[in-house]
């Protein structure tokens, strides 16, 4: 392939830019040492393609990193906005930066590599049609293409393949840009402004991953034809079968609820050709991924076989000297793709064999920009081969120059202060920078395109003289600590404004005229800090006071402040923006913390802005319980139009406290999540019987993977049967069945209107038969579909009311639709007028 002159050097700085942020130095038993080495022998890649986290196989993944020890990667079209969330109550973007970090957790586990495009997940799609009309799919298209060209697979695996009706549009999506993709990489003429950074590449073949569960059955899936690969492998160097190690990485996806148990014994995946050459037995036949294919490169691959056959557990350092042998023949060949990867990575396990601990940590977890901050940098050689240390290099321009030896097992340990620059950006994700659009995130940096996650905050260079070699090793500048409970924990170091506007509510709803006191924390991120707090709101509202003054002394101290919000006298929906300014500064960012064990701590740096609402809203009754399912803000949403909500522990639920409250609301998915539902539930039902509201909101059918099971039959005092059904469009049709029901018209007249403005979707799940004792009061569907009527099921029971609700409630509350409220509000309130008119006439 011809290069174009000076492209080969950009390209090369770049190959590594998508690899994670690294926690200090990774530590790495003599067992793995030894794979590392075996694996500077194979040049081999493969991408995996598949459209969110928790859709790659963790299998195949672990097989190729861990067997082949080929350079293995996912690309994630989306982030996993659009899903639910099991283990909190984030949604949106704040999920999407969840499981962005279980999928960079799982690679950190199976050894792949993790990519995404700009694409954002909006949401169940039934179909790529309906996908592309909300993805740019020129966009989308582009950034497969991009990490392709980037990353050079040998050979492309969808999870996926392109016939539309059978799975989720994002993933038949998924694997129709990737037919295209497979061709256009290797097209100059396809995204020629990408080849700036990067060359065309052409992949081997493009396979599907394909499964018995595509089919419907184990008995109507032909494997004839297809290839086969064993990935329940042993591998005793490691100590753990291949399917052990995948179903920790799988595991990882916590917030999707996929923990998993390993395996062990014959585990078979399957590979369908669909388009490159066709292979007869291996996915790699016809492709050399030894030393071989790069000119002068056998010698390299005959010292490597014999540094890896002569590998000493008990002394790794006894391969550095060998091994730089071999950095030294790599420097020596041509530039290119490959000679950039095995040298980076030789000098990995150079690093390794050695012991070499570098580690430079932040006297703080967050500095602003323009501060000065204090940093302890630590240096260990834990063999007998001297490394000398040249210089250290931080990014924001500060060198140090040294000339010491590192002797063995000595610690090299001082401290230095570096200078944040003034211009230095907040530590924001990058994809959340910008406001995007309902399918896309907005990034126009090439550079940052595909990848997971933001660079680190300050990087930290050290150079080496080991054997006489010049070597460079970075590190990022973290922030250590020791905690009782978990012992050393480590997280990165984030730039921040210098006050953070924080408001109690990022949602007011107004269901009368009377003002709500809105509270707002500023919490400073530099010692004393003043200025003036003010308020931005529409026309036709009105905040107390207007301007308030503050000033906060120490850093991380906080300061309250109260506002009144007087709303409109007509109903309508605006913007309340709050900001403080001091001095020339104007801020208006919150922080919000994302804090789980299983992932790193993230950073978000949201406006400080509100939605207001003004509801034309009747409600009755006051009382309301709440067991939470799998997580939502309803409870809080309720709150807002002045109910009083009391979020029940189930080892509480007894028949006196059900019957304090006009009604009780069931959360999503509590019969998928909450085992002692079994028990609780005929209480529930009798809580109804004696004259209750029941209000169940929706669960998922038990799929044939065994996930989404129920904790009993009987959900309801007379039967039903949940389905897949679901309605996609948010602005799709509804139709009412009974216009005359209660629930249609008290307290609340419900029309047309009230289903304006929805967000993501109508509803989900939603039964598909039930008994004569219910009835079915709505109906929509997607367009080319048929009608799905099982939304919103009434039943009277003995003396009270029953409801199953499958539209998502979950997502329109907290989103602030007002009609959404004025529907809910009804629900609640069908205890009175509903036993009046049983028939809804």
């Amino acid at each position: 392939m011809n290069q174009k002159p000076g492209i080969i050097i950009l390209f090369l700085l770049l190959v590594h830019s998508f690899s994670s942020i690294a926690q200090p130095d990774e530590r790495y038993n003599a067992a793995e040492i030894q794979q590392a080495i075996k694996k500077l022998n194979v040049l081999g890649s493969v991408l995996y393609i598949a459209a969110h986290p928790d859709d790659e196989n963790t299998r195949l993944i672990t097989y190729f990193t861990k067997d082949k020890l080929y350079n293995t990667g996912y690309l994630s079209l989306t982030r996993g906005d659009g899903g639910q969330n099991l283990i909190g109550s984030e949604l949106n973007e704040q999920l999407g930066v969840i499981r962005t970090q279980e999928l960079q957790e799982a690679r950190r586990i199976d050894g792949g590599k993790q990519f995404f495009s700009r694409a954002k997940d909006f949401g169940f799609s039934k179909n790529p049609d309906e996908t592309f009309m909300i993805w740019d799919r020129e966009k989308v298209f582009a950034d497969m293409v991009w990490v392709i060209r980037k990353f050079r697979p040998d050979v492309l695996i969808t999870r996926f393949n392109t016939e539309p009706g059978k799975t989720h549009g994002h993933h038949t999506a998924s694997a129709i840009l990737a037919e295209e993709a497979f061709e256009a990489a290797g097209d100059p003429t396809k995204f020629p402004e990408q080849l700036k950074y990067v060359q065309v590449w052409q992949p081997k073949r493009l396979l599907w991953n394909t499964n018995w569960w595509f089919y419907g059955s184990e008995k109507d899936f032909n494997t004839q034809g297809l290839l086969k690969i064993d990935v329940g492998t042993f591998n005793p160097t490691l100590g753990q079968s291949y399917t052990e190690i995948a179903a920790a990485s799988r595991s990882m996806h916590k917030s999707q609820g996929f923990g998993t148990s390993g395996t062990r014994g014959t585990a078979i995946e399957y590979l369908q050709h669909t388009k490159g050459s066709k292979p007869n037995s291996d996915i790699f036949e016809d492709i050399d991924v030894s030393w071989n294919r790069i000119q002068g490169g056998a010698k390299i691959g005959e010292l490597l076989n014999k540094i890896y056959s002569g590998f000493n557990s008990t002394n790794p350092s006894a391969s550095v000297a060998p091994l730089l042998e071999v950095r030294s023949l790599i420097k020596a060949l041509p530039d290119s793709y490959w000679k950039e990867i095995k040298l980076q990575e030789t000098e990995d396990v150079i690093k390794t064999c050695l012991g070499l601990w570098t580690e430079v940590i932040a006297s703080d977890y967050s500095a602003v920009p323009g501060q000065e901050m204090k940093v302890n940098v630590e240096l260990v050689n834990r063999s007998s081969i001297p490394v000398e240390i040249k210089k250290i290099t931080f990014s924001v321009n500060k060198d140090s120059s040294l000339a010491s030896t590192l002797k063995d097992n000595v610690p090299l340990a001082f401290s230095t202060k570096i200078k944040i620059p003034s211009e230095m950006p907040y530590s924001q994700p990058y994809w959340l920078v910008h406001r995007g659009s309902k399918g896309m995130f907005d990034v126009n940096d090439q550079q940052l395109i595909g990848k997971p996650e933001n660079d680190p905050a300050i990087e930290t260079t050290f150079d080496f003289v080991i054997n006489g070699q010049s070597i460079r090793y970075t590190t990022p500048v973290v922030y250590k600590k020791a905690d009782p409970a978990k012992g050393e924990q480590y997280r990165p170091l984030e730039i921040i404004p210098p006050l953070f506007v924080n408001l109690s509510e990022r949602l007011l709803v107004f269901g009368d005229n009377s003002p709500k006191e809105l509270d707002i924390r500023l919490k400073s991120g530099v010692d004393n800090i003043s200025g003036k707090l003010m308020i931005e709101i529409p026309k036709s509202w009105k905040a107390e006071p207007a301007v308030q003054d503050f000033s906060i002394k120490g850093k991380g101290n906080e300061e309250g402040f109260k506002f009144k919000v007087f709303p409109s006298t007509e109903a309508m929906t605006g913007t309340l923006k709050v900001f403080a300014v001091s001095g020339k500064d104007t801020l208006q960012n919150g922080n919000i913390n994302i804090r789980y064990d299983h992932i790193k701590p993230q950073l978000l740096l949201p406006e400080s802005n509100a939605k207001i609402v003004k509801l034309e809203l009747k409600t009755t009754g006051k009382n309301i319980g709440y067991l939470q399912g799998a997580g939502d803000d309803i409870p809080g949403s309720l709150s807002q139009i002045g109910y009083k909500v009391s979020v029940l522990k189930e080892d509480a639920i007894t028949p006196s406290l059900l019957s304090s409250f006009d009604a009780v609301v069931i959360g999503i998915r509590a019969y998928n999540t909450r085992e002692k539902l079994k028990y609780i539930n005929p209480l529930l039902l009798n809580y109804v019987k004696n004259g209750g509201t029941l209000v169940v909101q929706y669960n998922t059918m038990p799929s044939r993977f065994g996930d989404g099971r129920m904790v009993t039959d009987s959900i309801g005092p007379y039967p039903f049967k949940l389905s897949n059904d679901r309605v996609t469009m948010e602005d799709a049709p509804v139709k009412f069945l009974i216009p005359g029901h209660p629930l249609l018209n008290t307290p609340n007249k419900i029309t047309e209107k009230d289903f304006e403005n929805w967000v993501q979707e109508r509803g989900l799940y939603f039964p598909n038969d039930w008994s004569k004792e219910y009835q079915a009061l709505l109906s929509c569907q997607d367009i080319g579909e048929t009608p799905k009527d099982g939304g919103l099921l009434y039943a009277r029971y003995g003396k009270g009311t029953y409801i199953y609700t499958s539209y998502s409630w979950f997502r329109q509350l907290p989103a602030g639709v007002p009609g959404a409220y004025r529907i809910f509000v009804n629900l609640l309130s069908s205890g009175n007028d509903g036993k009046k008119k049983k028939n809804g006439k």
